[in-house]
């Protein structure tokens, strides 16, 4: 069986606003510093293993296994794009999160405006409450 190699990368995305919505980089900065807050408090929590938050410009991550930083950032990169394309592919409107439960961990994953969120969690641990923490 032959192995084959995957290339995994980011590509940048352009978000267009209307005239009425006026979002300036300081309220992207705001809102990357308020969610930091807030993924700081949960990462306290039993059960969190961990976070990433990215935009384009920013990132923040905190794992309590960060020689696995790559994987988890594969994982989380790869579940937001894939939940993209199968909404698109069913025409299913914006995903607001995703749920993946493997064996022994699950992974929260969402985009608030131009911030991606990943939060990895032991498997029994409430993912309800942490989505209503951060969620808008």
């Amino acid at each position: 069986m032959v192995n084959k190699k995957r290339s995994i990368h980011e590509t940048a995305t352009t978000v267009i606003v209307d005239d009425e919505t006026d979002v300036t980089s300081s309220e992207e900065d705001q809102v990357f510093t308020d969610l930091s807050k807030s993924l700081a408090e949960i990462r306290k929590r039993d059960g969190v293993v961990g976070y990433i938050l990215r935009n384009t410009s920013s990132a923040t991550i905190d794992l309590k296994e960060p020689e696995k930083i790559v994987e988890y950032a594969i994982l989380s990169s790869q579940v937001l794009d894939s939940s993209r394309e199968i909404s698109d592919l069913f025409e299913l409107g914006d995903v607001e999160s995703i749920l993946v439960e493997g064996k022994e961990i699950k992974a929260l994953c969402m985009a608030i405006g131009e911030n991606k969120i990943s939060i990895f969690m032991e498997k029994n641990t409430d993912h309800a409450g942490i989505l209503k923490r951060v969620s808008p």
